[in-house]
């Protein structure tokens, strides 16, 4: 079921949504994300700001990561203020998914903008999981 969809979220272009900044000061340059998660008796709410892409989806992951495995999680994540993702950022939340899925928990998505929600519907997604949208923000 997953392995339909994501070869359809490799063959995306990541130009599919414009306008990923990375904010490059010097030599340094500073990933454009927060990833705030709070777990309270086994429901687990987040926020996640700024961009997903191939630079800052490890961030996501690696906080993910920590409670993907505790079962029967109740996971919400609210991207409502996410500007941009791209398949990288698709991958970590299929995964997460999966995850929490095996063991008998429930992942929302909420919050997300109309040009996020269409990524998930063209690979399938969107009629797997559970997301919500808000309707704003381009085509």
């Amino acid at each position: 079921m997953f392995s339909n969809a994501l070869i359809v979220v490799l063959m995306l272009r990541t130009a599919f949504f414009s306008g990923v900044e990375l904010k490059k000061t010097g030599c340094r340059i500073t990933m454009n994300i927060q990833v705030d998660l709070t777990e309270s008796d086994n429901i687990l709410e987040g926020f996640i700001r700024g961009e997903i892409d191939a630079h800052t989806a490890p961030v996501l992951r690696e906080k993910l990561e920590n409670y993907q495995n505790h079962q029967g999680l109740k996971a919400e994540l609210d991207l409502s203020d996410v500007n941009y993702m791209d398949s990288t950022g698709l991958g970590v939340f299929v995964a997460f998914y999966k995850s929490v899925n095996s063991n008998g928990g429930h992942v929302k998505l909420k919050g997300l903008s109309a040009r996020l929600k269409r990524l998930f519907d063209i690979t399938g997604l969107g009629d797997i999981m559970d997301i919500e949208s808000v309707g704003k923000g381009g085509n």
